[in-house]
């Protein structure tokens, strides 16, 4: 009878290597997916920002005017504070009549006016009521799609959905240079190229910086 085949067992080292390979390939892959559009997005609007002076801009300012009701004039006579929002009637009775939602936000009270600054992504936008004629003033500016993705490029003036929004997005940006790294070093050995343009990925903006930025 021949003996039974020897079989090899895997070193422990290789197995646990191989386990690290594959977690890295995973964890690589969906963040890359996770982050794949949002990343494209702020590549597109880094090239805008970078232009901006050179893409010209169109912008549209639509003003409307209405009454305030009589029924809730009084409810602007003593404001709890100088910043103190407007109450929710009057809030409720501005969208309805202008179409701008202006409840929560502080206000600027004076003497003569209740003041409301709507700034928004590519644009800006203000309400104003006039505590003598009770005349409510709006005006909305539209600066085009462009400086819509600028700002959202920016984080300006887009509310705290997309505030954490893009912190989710860096973070996967991070998982995926990291993991990237760590793969670049796994495989480095087989590509020579690896680390002279590791290298200079980092060496031309500094470079850049240092020389041409003052």
């Amino acid at each position: 009878m021949q003996p039974p085949p020897v079989r090899h067992r895997r070193k422990p080292a290789l197995k646990w290597r191989n386990w690290w390979l594959k977690q890295l390939h995973t964890w690589h892959w969906v963040s890359a997916a996770i982050s794949l559009t949002a990343m494209l997005a702020f590549a597109i609007t880094g090239i805008t920002l970078n232009h901006a002076a050179s893409i010209p801009a169109h912008p549209v300012t639509v003003d409307r005017e209405a009454l305030l009701p009589a029924s809730l004039r009084p409810l602007l006579a003593h404001p709890a504070a100088k910043d103190a929002p407007l109450p929710e009637p009057v809030a409720s009775a501005v969208k309805a009549e202008v179409g701008l939602d202006a409840g929560g936000r502080a206000a600027e009270w004076s003497d003569d006016a209740v003041y409301v600054a709507l700034p928004r992504p590519g644009g800006d936008g203000w309400v104003s009521i006039d505590r003598a004629s009770w005349k409510i003033t709006s005006e909305v500016t539209d600066q085009g799609w462009i400086s819509y993705l600028n700002d959202l490029h920016k984080g300006r003036n887009t509310g705290r959905a997309w505030f954490w929004f893009i912190d989710v997005f860096a973070v996967a940006c991070v998982f995926f240079t990291l993991t990237g790294l760590v793969l670049l070093y796994i495989h480095a050995k087989r590509r020579p190229a690896t680390w002279p343009l590791v290298l200079g990925g980092f060496a031309i903006p500094f470079l850049l910086a240092v020389l041409f930025i003052h």
